[in-house]
């Protein structure tokens, strides 16, 4: 296995290096890069399994080297100490990264991740959605990737009614009348979400406060989207979602 370091410290290089080999029992071959116009040539003249990329480089971005490389059939990991890159993005593009100063535990689960997986999986579409979510100013309007055992989907959160837990799988149920099954659990998307205009509303059910029809006091009270899905709301629940529902 071959892996591309992309960082402007040699010094964070050897590191990760020396963490990585000391706990990945295959056998690694490392290739280095210092700067973005290092990176693009090595990725293209090394074609590497996996990518370790720093944000900030003396040359310009991660971004910007990943926007003018050719070859992209690797699996990325950001690696940044920068928060304001807006690390949601990331989350919401389905790519993984770790933070500075380096976890050794987190950075040996990241790149066994990317090892186990069997095939590439489509970057490009990846970086579609990263670029936009991170050039977008809305606080409601960002891309989601979705990956299904068969595709991958990339969804606008406007177009996301509603989520259903169903064990530990998400379903997800969008504006085109289009359901989109996920092998991760709702508290997962709960956590991206809940700041993007989304509603926890019952432990197997999260809304789009912006797809609310009207609100039922039968039964104990429960939810009518726009879709007329009933969606229940927990009683623990209630109190907060009706003080929502009045700042609506």
């Amino acid at each position: 296995m071959k892996i591309l370091i992309v960082d402007d410290e040699q010094s964070a290089r050897e590191n990760i290096k020396s963490i990585v080999e000391l706990s990945c029992k295959e056998k690694i071959g490392f290739v280095e890069a210092s700067g973005v116009d290092e990176g693009v040539r090595i990725v293209e003249e090394e074609h590497p399994e996996i990518v370790l990329l720093d944000i900030n480089l003396p040359d310009g971005t991660g971004f910007d080297m990943l926007q003018r490389i050719k070859f992209t059939d690797f699996k990325l990991i950001f690696i940044t100490a920068y928060e304001e890159f807006a690390l949601k993005a990331f989350d919401f593009s389905a790519i993984d990264y770790i933070m500075k100063p380096v976890n050794p535990e987190k950075l040996i689960n990241a790149v066994i991740r990317a090892s186990e997986m069997v095939e590439t999986e489509n970057l490009n579409l990846k970086l579609k959605a990263l670029f936009a979510n991170l050039n977008t100013q809305s606080d409601f309007h960002k891309k989601l990737v979705l990956k299904t055992s068969d595709n991958i989907f990339i969804v606008d959160t406007k177009e996301i009614i509603r989520c259903e837990s169903e064990e530990s799988y998400t379903r997800f149920f969008l504006t085109d009348n289009k359901h989109i099954f996920v092998s991760k659990n709702l508290i997962e998307f709960d956590n991206m979400l809940q700041d993007f205009g989304f509603f926890r509303t019952h432990r197997s059910h999260l809304i789009n406060l912006s797809y609310i029809d009207h609100f039922s006091k039968r039964d104990g009270g429960y939810v009518v989207m726009k879709d007329n899905a009933e969606v229940p709301i927990s009683r623990r629940k209630k109190e907060e979602f009706l003080n929502i529902l009045e700042m609506l």
